[in-house]
This record gives structure tokens, C-alpha cells and sequence, in this order.
């Protein structure tokens, strides 16, 4: 039966279908099936789907960004569902595109996924500047900085974002992510993890804040 459920969510969000994407979120919840269960098992597959079919040219900018508006209110039941345990929310991160990277499916699904297990997550948006990263995280007293980066171009912006987090002392764990991001990288600007695709950094998130 679940699986029925999990095939629709997923539908409404290639569909790019808000309203069902509601539905579908509020009908999961009723049959007793956790926020968490729907979301990766649903939701995320669906935009993971979008994703492939835009990098691939089989949909474009217009149709991706109705389908992220559609996760987003999915994302919206389901964390309504989760506010009675918000107290209890497993850390707090910030997330974002760098500054000169206008990339977002990626980071979208990171963004669902640490949603999903239980992380207070603020998503910084896209082309967002090394200063903005650490002002923000500051404002939400975050324990984690999530950077994502697309383009070999911009990679350089995460060194300065863990750069300016090491030289003010600050305490913030920081993780980059992205097509061209490797362990290696993140070892060479001496990031605290390296997550290689949104399963994988919830991983490195939950072992950097021994959860």
C-alpha cells in the first residue's frame, strides 16, 4: 500500500502538480506513515527525477521550477508534521549555492533529505557570497554550513567560506558538496566533510554532529 503512495508522490512532483503534492503529503500522514518515509521514498525520488530529465534537456528552467515549488509544499506538510519534535531537532544547518553559481536541483535535494531526518535546515538560496555564508549561520546559530558547488569556476568560493570560519574561530562544522567537489578537495581546504550526494550528507552531518 505504501508503495502505491510513495509512486504518487513522486508523480505529483514530475508533474509538477502543487496541489497533489499536498494531497498526496497529508493522505501519507493520515495512513500513519512517517514524514521522513514519504519524503525520501516519495518526494525526493521525484525530484531527483526532474533533475535528471533537466540536466539531460528534457525539460527546462520553467517546468524545474514548478516542480521545486511543488516539493516545497510537500516539504511544508510534512515538516508541519515534525513541529511537535522541533525542540528536538537534530542540528541546525544553512545551505547554499556559491557566490558566482546559479545551480539549485542539487542543493534542493540535500535540503529535503536533512529536512526529512529531522535537521532545522535555512536554505541561503543561490550565488551567495563567502561573508553572506558566515552572517547567516551566525543569525541562525547554526552548527553546520553546507556549500554547493556546480561549476569548477566557483569551487574556489567554498576555501573561502571555510577560509573565513577558520581565521574568525568560529565553531561551524563546514561540508561541501557538488559535481566537481571530491574527499580530496575538501581535504586540500580543509572542509570538515565532503558529502558526495544527499543521502551521503546526511551521513557525514550526522557522524560530524555524533548523531
Amino acid at each position: 500500500m505504501a508503495e502505491g503512495i510513495y509512486q504518487e508522490a513522486l508523480e505529483s512532483i514530475v508533474n509538477a502538480d502543487r496541489a497533489a503534492a499536498e494531497d498526496v503529503a497529508n493522505r501519507a500522514l493520515a495512513e500513519g506513515i512517517a514524514p521522513g518515509d514519504i519524503m525520501a521514498n516519495g518526494f525526493v525520488k521525484g525530484i531527483q527525477e526532474i533533475g535528471e530529465l533537466f540536466e539531460c534537456g528534457e525539460v527546462f528552467l520553467p517546468e524545474l521550477m514548478m516542480a521545486a515549488d511543488a516539493m516545497a509544499g510537500a516539504t511544508e506538510v510534512t515538516n508541519a508534521a515534525l513541529e511537535g519534535e522541533a525542540a528536538e531537532a537534530r542540528g541546525v544547518i544553512v545551505v547554499g549555492t556559491v557566490q558566482g553559481d546559479v545551480h539549485d536541483i542539487g542543493k534542493a535535494i540535500v535540503i529535503a533529505y536533512l529536512k526529512a531526518n529531522g535537521y532545522d535546515v535555512t536554505d541561503l538560496g543561490r550565488d551567495v557570497s563567502a561573508g553572506t555564508f558566515i552572517e547567516k549561520a551566525q543569525e541562525a546559530h547554526a552548527d553546520v554550513i553546507g556549500m554547493s558547488a556546480l561549476l569548477t569556476t566557483t569551487m574556489e568560493e567554498q576555501r573561502k567560506v571555510v577560509k573565513l570560519v577558520k581565521e574568525a574561530g568560529l565553531a561551524f562544522k563546514t561540508v561541501v558538496g557538488g559535481a566537481p567537489c571530491t574527499q580530496r578537495w575538501a581535504d586540500q581546504i580543509s572542509a570538515d566533510a565532503y558529502a558526495e550526494d544527499a543521502s551521503d550528507g546526511v551521513t557525514k552531518i550526522d557522524a560530524l554532529l555524533g548523531k
